[in-house]
Parts: C-alpha cells; structure tokens; sequence
C-alpha cells in the first residue's frame, strides 16, 4: 500500500533518529558503567527517561494541540540533538557524572513526550484516517524502530563506544540533525483549527482527560495497557537473572537470546495491518493477547535457551500487534482537535504502570525466578478476557461510525 511521499520522509526520519536511539541505548548503561557500580545509580539514569512521561505528559499533549505538529517535532529533534551534542562535549571533556547523564536522559525523555504525541496526532493528517491505511503507516513506523533500536544501533553503539565513549552520543545527535531536515520537507497544515476562546492550558488538559474517560472502549482499552505493560516490565526485569541461573547463558548468549523478540516485532510489524483486516481488529487483538499469555508461561517453565527464544519471538510479535491495533483505533476515534492530548493520557496510564512492574517483578523474583512470568501470564489471560468483553458485539465498528458521525 502507497501511504506518499509526506508518509516515507516520516518514516525516513523515524528510521534515522531510532537508529541513532538504538545507538545510545546500548553506549548509556556502558558509560554509566565506568562511572559507578552502583546499581540503584545506574537505575536512576534510566528512571530520569520514563519520569517525563508522568511529569510532563499531559501538559505536552495539550500543547501538542495547540501548536504546530509538523513544526513541533522538528523543533524537538533539534533540542534533543542539542542535548546529545552537549553530552559527548562533557565525555570528550572528561566531565561526565552520574548527575549529566540523567539530567540528559530526562531532557531527552521530555522531548520523547512531545515528539512522540505529535507524531502520532499528525500520522492522520498524512494518510487519511481509514483503518487499513492507519494500521499500514503505524506497522511500518514500529517496523522502523524495532530495526534501528533492536536489530542495527544496539551493536553500532557497542562498537561506537569501544572506539571512543563519546562518539554514540555525537553519531546520535547528527541522527536527530537528519531527521528533523527530512521532518520540515513535509507538506501541509498541521495546525488544529479552533473556533471561541482559547481554554487554559490547565481547561485543555481536563478535556483531554474527560473525552478519554468518558469513552468507554477507549477506556478501557487504556486499562488494558497499563495492566500489559506492568507485566512486560516485571518479567523484563528478570530477564538477564533468567537467562544466566535457568538457561545457562553468558552475556554472548544473552544478547543472542534478545534477538528473538526483536524478530518477533519486525514480524509483527509487517503482518499485522493484513491480519487485522483479515479477522478484524477487535478478535486480532485478543490474538495477541492470548499469544503473550501463552508465551509467559513458556518463558517461565523452561531451560532450555531455544524455547526461551521462541517464546520471546511469541512475546515481541503480540506486543507489536497490539500497539499497532491500538495506535490505529485511537487515532481513528480520537477528534483531530483532541489527538494529542488523548495519545498523552493514554501514554501516561501505560507508562506510568512500568515503574510499579518493575519494582514487582524484583520482588517477585526474590521468591523464586519463575513466579514473574506465571503470575503475569494469569493476569494477562484475566486481561484478555476483560478486553474481549469490551470488545464484542460490534464495539470498534460503532466506535468508528459515532467518530465518523461527529466529523461530518
């Protein structure tokens, strides 16, 4: 499916800045390394880039729909390789802290919450609001990430920062550079037209709020997330313990071991405009919800390295289903005016369950490494039920015809 022009400099865009991400996702925690072997410290950096998200969230997504979405990331894009290009200073200077590090990581993580709310609010204005052009642009912009962030940067980085700690950080910031030329190269108005008064920005985060709440698939759908999420993170955590006391693998095999969800996403990202049309999206995303069930149960009772593998392909699939499901019915519901702010609260219910997953999977798996992943494929079977309850009966299609009453 052709999605123009204005879709590939998007994605082109995308396709640099996560490579460049994928880059310094690896070099971080290296740098942090050498600086301390304080676990609780080195934590902390990578906290500082999930804080924004709860700090910040909802007063980006209002501003997200005041200003100009096209403008607003390249901006961003700019800032952030600002940022990058201040922190490899500080590395070549020989000035890097734990303190520089986070502070960049949640400079960073603010403008992931502005970049990432427009992006998905300006993802209509680009290739129309119908469902199988929407799930199209959005499986191929996690296709994207999940190649820069999992397949390609995470290596460069690791080969960048052994030729000096500084350069991932200055290979990142040219990457933002690049993106945001090809971001100012698109065409078109977007800029969200008001009639009245301008509200408060306090008055425009209310309504944000209120519209997400009172929509009932919407709703709940945000629930849903936030309940994955808290799982994903809790087994996440114990991953590398898993893969060292129950496989029997070294940090060589680990990485290998992680390669297998990376594949499962890009597959994921690739097929699941087609499976969504085929059995619908309301019956494919409770698919994925049972696939992800099933692959926490495998991950949690085996020892042996290729299941594990397997089923994290299994759990990388179903996650990126999902999010594309999702990504797409929100933006098909969600009035233009009301987009960003929307995209922020739902984030914001979702990102704000990772840090509680987290601190449950680490005391979870005090008791025994196993227990994370059977009791997160429980409630995520729970999960899946309640979804398929908000979901039958013709919900999504009477969601699209009450959005599409409400434009016209």
């Amino acid at each position: 499916m052709r999605l123009g022009r204005d879709f590939g400099r998007l994605w082109t865009a995308a396709t640099v800045s996560t490579l460049g991400d994928g880059i310094t996702y690896t070099a971080g925690p290296l740098l942090a390394a050498t600086l301390t072997r304080d676990p609780l410290l080195i934590g902390v950096v990578g906290a500082a880039s999930f804080a924004p998200w709860i700090l910040v969230g909802l007063v980006s997504g209002a501003l997200v729909d005041r200003l100009d979405r096209r403008r607003l990331m390249w901006t961003v894009d700019l800032g952030r390789a600002a940022v990058l290009a201040g922190i490899a200073t500080a590395v070549l200077a020989g000035w890097a802290s734990i303190p520089l590090l986070a502070a960049g990581a949640f400079l960073l993580g603010v403008g992931q919450t502005f970049f990432d709310s427009a992006a998905q609010a300006a993802i209509p204005t680009i290739v129309g609001r119908e469902p199988d052009r929407l799930a199209a642009a959005n499986g191929r912009l996690l296709g994207a990430q999940t190649i820069g962030q999992q397949f390609a940067g995470p290596p460069a980085g690791g080969v960048l920062f052994t030729l000096a700690p500084w350069l991932p950080y200055a290979v990142d910031a040219v990457s933002f550079v690049g993106s945001s030329i090809l971001l100012m190269r698109i065409r078109g108005r977007f800029t969200v037209g008001r009639t009245g008064p301008r509200p408060s920005l306090r008055a425009d985060i209310a309504g944000g709020l209120r519209w997400l709440f009172r929509h009932r698939l919407l709703r709940g759908l945000a629930l849903v997330t936030g309940v994955l999420n808290l799982v994903f993170m809790a087994t996440e955590v114990v991953l590398v313990l898993v893969a060292q006391e129950r496989l029997g693998l070294g940090g060589i095999g680990f990485g290998v071991l992680l390669t297998g969800s990376a594949a499962g996403a890009l597959a994921g990202s690739l097929t699941a405009a087609r499976l969504a049309r085929r059995l619908g999206a309301g019956p494919a995303y409770v698919v994925s919800v049972g696939l992800l069930a099933a692959s926490l149960i495998g991950l949690g009772l085996t020892t042996l390295p290729w299941v594990a593998g397997a089923a994290l392909a299994v759990i990388g699939y179903a996650v990126t289903l999902g999010n594309v499901i999702l990504q797409s019915l929100r933006q098909e519901v969600t009035p233009p005016e009301l987009l960003g702010r929307v995209v922020s609260a739902y984030r914001l219910i979702g990102m704000g369950a990772i840090p509680v997953g987290a601190l449950a999977g680490g005391l979870v798996g005090r008791i025994d490494l196993r227990l994370p992943y059977l009791v997160g494929a429980v409630l995520v079977a729970l999960t899946g039920v309640a979804a398929a309850r908000r979901l039958r009966g013709g919900a999504i299609e009477a969601a699209r015809a009450a959005a599409a009453a409400a434009v016209a």
